[in-house]
C-alpha cells in the first residue's frame, strides 16, 4: 500500500455555529453541513451546550461510539474532510463527564480537555472532570494537527508540547464565554484574539480557533498564519468561514525565524 498523499495546501472550514440544549437538534445541524475543505472545525460543546452554571451535564454525557460520533463520523464521510467538534464524554463518575474533542474522518482519535474553566466567575470543574496531561496530535493529510480546547488557549506549555510533538497547525475549538458587562466583553475578545495569534508566532504555526457565536459566546472564529498573519475572521454572529494553510509558508516562516531551533531550556 502507498503512502498517503501529503498535501502542500490544505483547506480549513471553520464553523461558527451555536449548539443547542437539544442534542438531536446539534446532530441535525450536522446533517445540513456543507463545507468544502479538507478539515472542518467546529465548536466545543457541539453536541449539547453548557446551558445555565445548574445543568448537570452527566445526563448529556455519550461514549466515543455513541449518537454524536456516530452523526460526526457520517458528516466526515459525506464531506470526504476530517471533522473536529465538541462532546461531553461519559466516564467512571456519573456526575462529571469529560469535556472533549473528536476527530472524525480521514484523522480519528479523541481528546480530553486538560485546564478546566474555573476562571471569570465560574466553575467548570462542578461538572466536569479534566482530562489527564496528555498532548494529542493528529495527521491530517500529511499535517500535523495539535488539540486543544477554549480555556486551553490560555496556557502557552500545551501549546508547545504540541509543537514538541510536530505540530504544524493547532486547532481550538471553544465557548469563550462573553462577558458581562461591554467592557468586559470587548476585553473578553481582544484577550481571545490577542493570544490565539500569540500561540501562532511563539510557536510558529497555524492556529485555527473556532468558537460559538453571541449572545452567550463572543464569536470572533480567527484562522492565523505562523507569523501572526490573520487568514480569515468572523464577527459575533454564526457564519462559515474558510482558509488555506500552505506549507511553503509555514517553512518561510520557521527559515525566517527559527525560534524553536534556538530555544534554550533550564540544563540545555
Amino acid at each position: 500500500m502507498s503512502a498517503p498523499q501529503v498535501k502542500h495546501r490544505l483547506t480549513v472550514a471553520l464553523v461558527q455555529w451555536a449548539s443547542t440544549l437539544e442534542p438531536a437538534d446539534n446532530r441535525a445541524a450536522l446533517e445540513r453541513l456543507d463545507a468544502d475543505a479538507d478539515l472542518v472545525v467546529l465548536p466545543e460543546a457541539f453536541a449539547r451546550d453548557f446551558g445555565p452554571p445548574t445543568d448537570r451535564l452527566g445526563p448529556y454525557a455519550e461514549p466515543l461510539d455513541g449518537p454524536f460520533a456516530t452523526a460526526l463520523e457520517a458528516t466526515a464521510a459525506r464531506l470526504d474532510a476530517t471533522v473536529v467538534a465538541g462532546m461531553f464524554e461519559q466516564t467512571d463518575d456519573a456526575e462529571r463527564p469529560c469535556n472533549t474533542l473528536l476527530a472524525r474522518g480521514r484523522a480519528h482519535s479523541s481528546y480530553q480537555k486538560v485546564h478546566l474553566y474555573d476562571s471569570f466567575g465560574y466553575k467548570e470543574s462542578e461538572r466536569l472532570l479534566a482530562g489527564p496531561w496528555e498532548p494529542t496530535v493528529v495527521d491530517v493529510d500529511g499535517w500535523k494537527v495539535g488539540l486543544l480546547t477554549c480555556y486551553d488557549l490560555r496556557f502557552p506549555e500545551l501549546a508547545r508540547a504540541l509543537v514538541d510533538r510536530g505540530a504544524e497547525v493547532l486547532v481550538i475549538p471553544a465557548a469563550w464565554v462573553a462577558g458581562r458587562t461591554p467592557d468586559e466583553h470587548a476585553r473578553k475578545q481582544e484577550h481571545w484574539r490577542t493570544l490565539v495569534r500569540a500561540r501562532a508566532i511563539e510557536n510558529t504555526t497555524y492556529v485555527v480557533a473556532v468558537g460559538q457565536p453571541e449572545p452567550r459566546y463572543t464569536g470572533c472564529s480567527v484562522a492565523v498564519d505562523p507569523d501572526g498573519v490573520v487568514l480569515a475572521e468572523a464577527g459575533p454572529h454564526p457564519v462559515v468561514l474558510h482558509a488555506t494553510l500552505e506549507r511553503e509558508r509555514l517553512e518561510q516562516v520557521r527559515a525566517t525565524n527559527p525560534s524553536l531551533a534556538n530555544r534554550r531550556t533550564p540544563g540545555g
